[in-house]
């Protein structure tokens, strides 16, 4: 093989950063807080429209996860990570593996006078794409993908 045809791509990376959180409303505010600090320390700053989206993403998801995913004693997880074609994956992780999201069309919608439900239309609008993962049976990860271009 002859060297100066071999092209070496620099190995892609994927900024990941991860915590666990106590499964009450406070523990979901600061997921909003702690969400939009890393992307800012990933240098998309605070007030931008992918910061804004993300906030929105982050805070249905985690408070779902109180609301609907708590189990008394166990703390929610969330993780971003970041693909190097900016694509940003947010995953909110539970205890409660056997309550899953509705999906669009999946339920009555919410009466106009409801403080309620409708936090998964949200996400739909806002997300390039979003989803249930209960592969491990105890738990569920709910995720959402946006672009950050």
């Amino acid at each position: 093989m002859n060297p100066e045809s071999v092209t070496l791509e620099p190995a892609a990376t994927t900024q990941q950063f991860a915590v666990h959180l106590s499964a009450t409303r406070r523990g979901a505010c600061l997921a909003r807080y702690l969400a939009t600090q890393q992307l800012d320390a990933w240098g998309w700053s605070y007030g931008t429209e992918a910061s804004d989206v993300v906030a929105h993403l982050v805070a249905e998801l985690a408070a779902n996860a109180v609301q609907h995913g708590h189990v008394r004693g166990r703390d929610f997880r969330l993780r971003l990570s970041v693909t190097p074609e900016n694509t940003l994956r947010i995953e909110v992780t539970d205890a409660c593996a056997d309550r899953l999201p509705h999906v669009s069309g999946d339920h009555e919608p919410a009466s106009p006078d409801s403080e309620s439900g409708r936090g998964l239309l949200l996400v739909e609008a806002l997300a390039d794409g979003w989803g249930c993962d209960t592969s491990d049976p105890l738990v569920k990860t709910v995720w959402a993908e946006v672009s950050l271009r």
